[in-house]
């Protein structure tokens, strides 16, 4: 039996989320009906919406879903009806990174997540008047009030936190938090800087303000960002439009430079301002996302004082344990990640997107 549901359906590149009756396929082998309670939406579903990513349109968008379990396929365990649940990416649990605590980097993550829009099988897990619609996104498509949710993108969690003040934690919080605490391990003394005060950036600032990091530097241009940076932990900000980069941190650390740099603006020049901002033995992790085949240039003899650059997918955490552990810092108000978030009812999810596109709130959460 198929379960009817409404959901926001992209119907081709660029063009609008609608609201649509569409039908989805009944859980079967390691899968879970899931009725959504909220989701962010994240500028990677804008991306995919827009053609940047070869996701088969039209289709289901929505990965940072929350939502409470409604049935059960055959070969779940772990979760039954009635548990509160958040949704993250989904792996193969097999290959060799699943296997070594990194289901970030399965080795089937594009096709399972982000670009094939079916099950693994190539089966479809959406359908519209019988026609298979692309879905399966992040093994979710949370932009919808139920979702036909892989078990292992599912992470159960504290029924005692809203699931509104969560959603995000499944993807855009996890990879600030874990740029910060699983790649750059901040000691005493440390300086890292974090380029563009998003939801990503301002996530690694709440973390970093964890850590026994001694500096945290913000860099964007939007003074509102900086303030709030302030506000969640930075200890300096720097406004992109009117000072240099590399000036302003030597200038802050002494000529010394950035023990960790944090880009997730997605922008090369950016990047680029950011290798050159590192310290010998420095770290930059690479989370913003252009689109594919973008490159960017370094200066090779200035990494061999011993600096990385490190690429980052979904804060390489291991999500059964990192996310369970996020909400109760959540709980316990010690990442402020209501800050953050604006609520918007899921049939005004176009009025999200174009105050997300225009700058106006941070990280939106549509609730259903």
């Amino acid at each position: 039996m198929s379960t009817p549901t409404r959901a926001a359906v992209v119907e081709s590149s660029g063009a609008p989320f609608t609201l649509a009756d569409v039908e989805l396929d009944e859980p079967g082998s390691g899968e879970v009906l899931v009725r959504m309670v909220a989701t962010g939406l994240c500028h990677t579903d804008l991306g995919v919406a827009g053609g940047g990513l070869p996701f088969p349109l039209p289709g289901v968008l929505g990965h940072e879903g929350a939502g409470v379990v409604e049935a059960v396929g055959p070969d779940v365990g772990g979760v039954a009806p009635g548990d509160h649940v958040v949704l993250s990416f989904t792996s193969c649990g097999g290959c060799r990174n699943c296997r070594d605590g990194h289901p970030a980097y399965c080795a089937t993550w594009l096709p399972l997540n982000l670009i094939g829009g079916r099950r693994a099988d190539g089966t479809s897990t959406i359908s519209r008047a019988g026609a298979p619609l692309g879905g399966h996104f992040f093994g979710q498509s949370s932009f919808a009030e139920r979702a036909l949710v892989d078990a292992r993108s599912l992470v159960k969690v504290d029924p005692d936190v809203p699931l509104e003040s969560v959603a995000p934690l499944g993807c855009g919080v996890q990879t600030g938090v874990g740029a910060v605490w699983n790649v750059l391990k901040p000691r005493l003394g440390d300086t890292l800087v974090v380029l563009g005060a998003g939801a990503v950036g301002l996530s690694a600032v709440m973390a970093a303000a964890l850590t026994p990091a001694t500096r945290i530097i913000v860099v964007d241009r939007v003074a509102e960002r900086l303030t709030l940076a302030e506000e969640l932990g930075a200890t300096h900000t720097i406004d992109a439009g009117e000072a240099d980069l590399g000036e302003a941190v030597a200038l802050l650390t002494d000529g010394h430079g950035a023990d960790g740099v944090v880009e997730t603006t997605g922008s090369v020049a950016v990047l680029r301002q950011g290798a050159d901002a590192l310290a010998a033995r420095g770290t930059l992790v690479v989370v913003g996302a252009p689109p594919f085949g973008t490159e960017v240039a370094l200066d090779v003899n200035g990494l061999i004082p011993g600096k990385r650059i490190v690429g980052l997918t979904l804060g390489d955490g291991e999500t059964q344990t990192f996310i369970p552990g996020l909400v109760q810092l959540v709980k316990e108000g010690r990442l402020p990640l209501h800050r953050l978030i604006s609520h918007y009812p899921f049939a005004d999810i176009e009025q999200a997107v174009r105050d997300m596109k225009a700058g106006k709130t941070i990280k939106p959460v549509l609730t259903f």
